[in-house]
């Protein structure tokens, strides 16, 4: 489903959801799956293991739940800022720790304004989905002097970053897709803030991403 490269406000939201519904087929279906398997099944040893199926379904929908709440929604019960816990939270969500993903976290101060924060949760996503093998994410932000900056690093033993995402991010753009939709939205964060965003050069041994956003 291709839009324009600046849609309407009804078309990127359904874009939005169009990319929420996909990321969450996967983990509801398997729930959907071991209720059935359960319902059917005599084997003590058999129904215990579909129950850990399902608690691990049940963990993963939730956590993905979890992100994009903030990455994606208004996050309207958090004030102008939320809390670096809350972020870590949502992060974690995505990437579980214990995964395939290893975390770095070097934050300064206790909350990032909604803005920023939204930005950083959408640049780890766009990072973490670039390492289909694994590897490590830094993701570093401070605050001074009006300024809000933020850096976010991957590394693996493979990266694939799709051309049409990065393109998405670029200030001419690219077509919207609900693949490429969170990219337009960090797009459009930074340029509503007035901020710039800066990304590597194709080719390089890490895939990593800068934002700098004035306080409003």
């Amino acid at each position: 489903m291709a839009q324009s490269t600046a849609p309407n406000s009804i078309d990127f939201a359904s874009l939005l959801c169009s990319r929420l519904c996909h990321d969450l087929l996967s983990p509801v279906g398997a729930l959907n799956n071991g209720i059935e398997l359960i319902a059917d099944e005599t084997d003590p040893q058999v129904r215990e293991q579909c129950i850990g199926l399902l608690e691990q379904s049940a963990r993963t929908t939730a956590g993905k739940l979890t992100f994009f709440r903030l990455a994606f929604g208004a996050a309207s019960g958090f004030g102008e800022a939320i809390a670096l816990h809350e972020i870590r939270s949502a992060v974690e969500g995505l990437f579980p720790p214990g995964g395939k993903l290893a975390v770095q976290w070097v934050i300064a101060g206790e909350s990032l304004p909604k803005p920023a924060a939204k930005l950083l949760l959408n640049l780890v996503m766009l990072a973490g989905e670039a390492l289909p093998r694994g590897g490590t994410l830094a993701i570093g932000a401070e605050q001074g002097g009006g300024v809000t900056e933020i850096a976010v690093r991957g590394e693996g033993s493979r990266i694939t970053f799709d051309p049409t995402i990065r393109a998405a991010l670029a200030q001419d753009g690219g077509e919207v897709t609900s693949r490429t939709a969170p990219a337009f939205m960090i797009r459009s964060i930074a340029a509503s803030s007035g901020g710039e965003l800066m990304i590597s050069a194709e080719g390089e041994p890490f895939l990593m991403f800068g934002a700098r956003l004035p306080a409003r």
